[in-house]
């Protein structure tokens, strides 16, 4: 049979050829999408992942090695974010699962409540809206205050009966600025509203920099209110793709989201989210790399990578017509056009001709950066490439450009 197939040596011969339009995420061309720490831990992920990519977290009795390393996973994380003791979570494929079951332990809790709603800010991550269609809920969009953060007063104006959870983001992804979750965390406790803090972007570097990881302003479980926190680890863990973790203050909120059934002939069967067979490789890789960085590590990565956002930010703010639309509080920037005749669409796909990947998002018509640990090494080239950008843009008289997509269903 063996002459028949393609040899191995050719198949990956064809996925390099494959490749070779796709963005240079790796020398540090895109601010979106991927994560790189060092090329060292780079390599150490993907051999982690590769030694564990064909087992399979479904039942982790047959592979007790991952039990123990999603177990010593969740505790590096809650420690982090001083979850209390009687804390539990679970790991996640990342963001979307994540918000996907919180939205839905959030609705099993009050089984009571036939039209259930979520209080969030317009800011919130779009994956809330994927929750409420497919569980049923009522997205109650509030809008944010002139600073882009959350609003509490209108949040709580926002909330009745019916509602079963509260949104907070530690950082909102599209301005990049942490929501006054104290504010809200006092809101949510005083209604009986669970409070969840989507840190899944922000997370792993808001716990290393103050004025968040001192408490002064607090964004995690040192917030009585807060009931459960996610971030991802395939971000700023740096760890691969399909690494997420919800905490949860209690065991018994986390239970909410878990899924059992007998009611067919195979036995007992127990899921902890969305995915039944999962690999084990983002469990591995994650292991690695709290094994690999620790605390300390992961401090030097937030410290740097931040230096790195104010360095760009402030390039960015030098480039007329261009403007940071705001002063990032983590490792996102936001900036945008007053120029007209320099509309952001138009100026991404510049940057794209020369190799350069940002995302364009509205509203309003603006470029966004998510800033990486070794992004550090291109901040002058960067520069050069936007001002070159920008220029192009004015000299094509009347270059328009294409609205960009977060997510795509191609």
């Amino acid at each position: 049979m063996g002459e028949f197939l393609v040899r191995p040596e050719n198949v990956i011969a064809a996925l390099s050829d494959l490749r070779g339009a796709d963005i240079d995420w790796r020398n540090g061309r895109a601010f979106s999408l991927t994560y790189l720490a060092t090329p060292e831990a780079l390599e150490l992920s993907e051999r982690a992942y590769a030694m564990y990519a064909g087992e399979n977290a479904l039942n982790v009795a047959a592979f007790p090695s991952l039990r123990r390393m999603q177990t010593e996973v969740l505790g590096f994380v809650s420690g982090l974010f001083h979850a209390p003791p009687g804390s539990a979570g679970f790991m996640t494929s990342g963001g979307t699962e994540s918000l996907l079951l919180v939205s839905y332990a959030a609705r099993q809790r009050r089984p009571d409540i036939t039209r259930p709603n979520i209080v969030l800010p317009t800011s919130a991550h779009a994956a809330f809206e994927k929750a409420c269609a497919y569980f049923g809920i009522e997205s109650r969009r509030v809008p944010v205050r002139d600073d882009w953060r959350a609003d509490p007063r209108a949040m709580a104006d926002a909330l009745d009966e019916a509602s079963v959870l509260m949104v907070a983001s530690a950082p909102q992804y599209p301005q990049g600025v942490v929501d006054p979750i104290a504010e809200i965390g006092e809101i949510a406790l005083s209604r009986g509203v669970p409070l969840h803090v989507d840190a899944c972007i922000g997370g792993m570097v808001l716990a290393f920099l103050d004025p968040f990881a001192n408490g002064e302003h607090p964004f995690d479980f040192r917030v009585e209110g807060v009931t459960s926190i996610s971030v991802d680890l395939h971000k700023y863990g740096y760890a691969a793709k399909g690494s997420g973790v919800i905490v949860y203050r209690s065991r018994e909120l986390r239970d909410k989201q878990v899924f059992v059934t007998d009611n067919w002939l195979g036995g007992l069967y127990g899921s902890s989210g969305v995915l039944g067979t999962k690999s084990g490789g983002p469990i591995a890789s994650s292991w690695a790399m709290i094994t690999h960085f620790g605390r300390e590590g992961y401090a030097d990565l937030a410290t740097l990578t931040r230096t790195t956002t104010l360095l760009l930010a402030d390039a960015i703010g030098t480039i007329d017509p261009l403007f940071v639309m705001t002063k990032p509080d983590s490792t996102l920037i936001c900036f945008a056009s007053s120029d007209p005749a320099v509309p952001t669409p138009a100026v991404a796909e510049a940057l794209a001709a020369r190799g350069w990947w940002v995302d364009r998002q509205s509203p309003p018509d603006s470029l966004h950066m998510t800033v990486s640990a070794h992004h550090h090494r291109v901040v002058e080239q960067f520069a050069t490439a936007l001002q070159a950008s920008v220029e192009d843009v004015r000299a094509s008289n009347g270059a328009v450009g294409q609205a960009g997509a977060y997510g795509t269903v191609e």
